[in-house]
């Protein structure tokens, strides 16, 4: 009886530890950014707020900013993420600490899409181009848009010329 209810308890002690790797890797996924914030008329420092500081800053004789190149994961809301980690907590439970062989992988991979956009400004600061850079802006644009901001056969030019005329103000 003794050493049933200490197998049982080391037993326990595993489940709980095999689990959990999925559950918290779900739960401390990338937030999600508002990327409906690019668009034409924005001002700089809303892009900063909501992007952070960008990886390049290129400025006009004036000194005002010509154009900025933002790269951030766009991860997950919190709603998502408490999703997941619930779902794959109760996998867990359900498959005795058998679902991390498959969850942990699947969590390493879904960390956010890699976002990197070329946001070019008036002289008052404002978005006129938009320029996504990585494939993943590339796709999303394109979804954005339904299908008006090139294909991925197209090369950078070609996607800046797209994005130019898609994006700029009206003058």
């Amino acid at each position: 009886m003794k050493l049933n209810a200490i197998f049982t308890l080391i037993v326990m002690g595993l489940l709980i530890n095999i689990s959990g790797c999925s559950v918290y890797m779900a739960a401390n996924q990338p937030d999600g950014k508002e990327m409906s914030m690019i668009i034409e008329g924005q001002p700089r420092s809303v892009m900063l707020g909501e992007f952070g500081q960008p990886i390049s800053t290129v400025k006009r004789a004036d000194g005002s900013v010509e154009y900025d190149v933002f790269s951030f994961v766009d991860g997950y809301s919190g709603g998502a993420k408490a999703g997941r980690a619930l779902f794959h907590g109760v996998a867990d439970l359900f498959t005795c600490g058998l679902w991390e062989v498959v969850a942990t992988p699947v969590e390493a991979v879904a960390d956010g899409s890699r976002m990197s956009y070329k946001i070019l400004y008036s002289e008052q600061e404002e978005v006129v181009t938009i320029i996504p850079l990585s494939k993943d802006a590339q796709k999303y644009e394109r979804r954005r848009t339904n299908g008006l901001a090139g294909n991925s056969h197209t090369t950078n030019t070609s996607h800046k010329k797209t994005a130019d005329s898609k994006y700029r103000a009206p003058k």
